[in-house]
């Protein structure tokens, strides 16, 4: 019996860790030769010499398995590096069919005390980052597509799983930096959903929640696993949504955004008119907008954002 993967490529950013570490090992489980991207620098912020140490391990995890696995060790917010990453995919295993960006680094900071780089290095990593892959993964598929290299019919086979957050979802105070490119990232997925479908590309969006270096002080004494038991918030919870999507199985999910953790996985709507308000003779003045809006938000539970309820629901739930 042939492995879900069997046959296709993927390409995993930050892989040499966390997330993207589980999310490597599990599509080689399936079957797939992965490229494992990660730059290795040892701070979570992005800082210290860059290291082959942490891809090389996973590519030798994967390689003790009996999967196959190359390292590339580059920064994805580095247009040119992104390009040879997307080319050594090409170059080791014949084509591309699976991207999944998961690279990314913190920089918290409260907006009145956030310096310029910190704002530019977040989005840097993550928006742009997940911009650069796309943008050379999404123009192989096309021409692929245009030459006939997807087996007939203008179309080839194309997965772009790309990784967004909870804080873009309910706000996060101190991360005003990663929650704007977290949104980002989001209308970057529907976008390249929508472009990408007559070539057979599907793009879609996780919220993961898991305990990583990256979270570790987020998550820390947060459900706490007992003697025995996995840790409800292990990387490894969110693997398999990430197998699955990069699967021919997900087919017709396309331009979705999906929260998982743990056992659990939630599709989200996208936004949608929660109230509508007429003026009554077709153009507000200010006391019309005061008498409608202000009566709408009083009822509401104070410092509520947009979005904010459902997400802390299943907050909640964990």
């Amino acid at each position: 019996m042939s492995l879900p993967l069997e046959g296709l490529s993927a390409v995993v950013t930050g892989a040499g860790r966390g997330l993207g570490r589980a999310e490597a090992l599990e599509l080689a489980r399936l079957g797939a030769a992965v490229v494992v991207n990660d730059y290795g620098q040892p701070g979570r912020d992005g800082s210290g010499e860059a290291s082959a140490a942490p891809a090389d391990a996973v590519v030798a995890e994967i390689e003790a398995a009996g999967g196959r696995a190359v390292a590339h060790i580059g920064d994805v917010s580095d247009h040119e590096q992104a390009r040879e990453l997307v080319d050594l995919a090409v170059s080791a295993y014949g084509k591309l069919d699976i991207l999944v960006n998961n690279a990314g680094i913190l920089r918290d900071r409260m907006v009145f005390s956030m310096s310029e780089d910190e704002w530019d290095s977040v989005v840097r990593v993550h928006l742009k980052g997940h911009f650069n892959t796309v943008r050379f993964a999404s123009a192989h598929w096309r021409a692929r597509a245009k030459t006939g290299g997807g087996g007939g019919g203008g179309a080839v086979y194309g997965r772009i799983v790309n990784t967004s957050s909870e804080a873009f979802l309910a706000g996060s105070a101190g991360q005003p930096n990663y929650a704007a490119a977290k949104g980002g990232i989001v209308g970057l997925t529907t976008s390249c959903a929508l472009a990408l479908a007559k070539y057979g590309v599907t793009a879609n969006a996780i919220c993961p929640r898991a305990r990583t270096r990256m979270t570790e002080d987020v998550f820390a004494g947060f459900a706490e696993p007992g003697d025995g038991e996995r840790d409800p918030l292990a990387p490894e919870h969110v693997a398999p949504l990430v197998g699955y999507l990069a699967s021919p199985a997900a087919a017709g999910v396309n331009g979705q955004l999906l929260v998982v953790h743990g056992g659990m996985v939630a599709v989200v709507e996208r936004p949608r008119v929660a109230a509508k308000f007429d003026a009554a003779k077709g153009v507000f003045g200010f006391d019309e907008l005061d008498e409608a809006l202000s009566g709408y938000f009083a009822g509401r539970p104070p410092g509520e954002t947009f979005g904010a309820a459902e997400v802390l629901g299943l907050r909640r739930e964990a």
